[in-house]
């Protein structure tokens, strides 16, 4: 559609791809997070730290967005701004995990691990991506942290807790699996858009801004993230 072709604005809401991705993304993020706050009352006192960090890791991200779409609006990089949101937010997703898994025996251990992967899979990324380095090598550091995280969860140490805790707890961590295997895939697509070197074939291939694959993705996957930990909570 022209609308999504050229930049302009209706009033305060914009009309091109990107910055409408920004503007809906903003909205869903903290629509999501005034949902998750105001469910803590509703679930037992021992699921309540999960819904408190659901509803802190998307109202981060509606923060972040917010920013973002100005950053857009204004014609900057929206790197940095992003690679902030992760930091914070990432790990807070992993540490998910962890709560959902304690009623199995999960230690902090496993939490630590986890947000150790993390913050090694977005350090590394944004160093490629902020070209301070070659795109394709920390690309690789970063690929490499992130399978790590994927096999804890799948079938190391997170996935035998999850089968000892069966029921609900095991339904929910394989479904939160499920976004950090197929989800999280999104971001090295977003990565390939938005850096140089091997990468270069893809863009001749997908004509979508790296903005809009990670806009779509932070919605799906922190909302997502939010919403199995909220069913998990009801349904105990």
């Amino acid at each position: 559609m022209e609308i999504f072709n050229t930049f302009n604005l209706i009033g305060d809401v914009p009309t091109d791809l990107v910055s409408f991705t920004f503007f809906i993304g903003t909205m869903a993020l903290m629509a999501a997070s005034v949902f998750f706050f105001l469910s803590l009352n509703a679930v037992d006192a021992k699921w309540r730290s999960s819904i408190l960090i659901s509803g802190l890791i998307t109202f981060i991200a509606a923060v972040h967005y917010y920013y973002m779409r100005d950053a857009n609006i204004e014609g900057g990089d929206t790197t940095f701004f992003r690679y902030v949101d992760w930091i914070l937010t990432v790990p807070l997703m992993c540490v998910e995990f962890y709560l959902i898994l304690r009623v199995a025996g999960a230690t902090k251990n496993l939490m630590w691990k986890l947000i150790g992967l993390s913050t090694i899979m977005l350090v590394t990324g944004y160093v490629g991506e902020a070209g301070m380095g070659d795109a394709a090598l920390w690309g690789l550091f970063s690929g490499l942290a992130y399978f790590a995280i994927a096999y804890m969860i799948w079938f190391g140490e997170a996935k035998q807790l999850a089968v000892k805790a069966g029921g609900a707890v095991e339904s929910a961590h394989r479904t939160l699996a499920w976004f950090v295997l197929v989800g999280w895939a999104i971001y090295p697509l977003g990565y390939m858009l938005g850096t140089e070197g091997w990468y270069d074939g893809i863009q001749d291939i997908i004509s979508l801004d790296m903005d809009v694959v990670y806009n779509i993705g932070d919605a799906v996957n922190k909302i997502g993230f939010g919403l199995v930990v909220y069913n998990l909570a009801v349904s105990k």
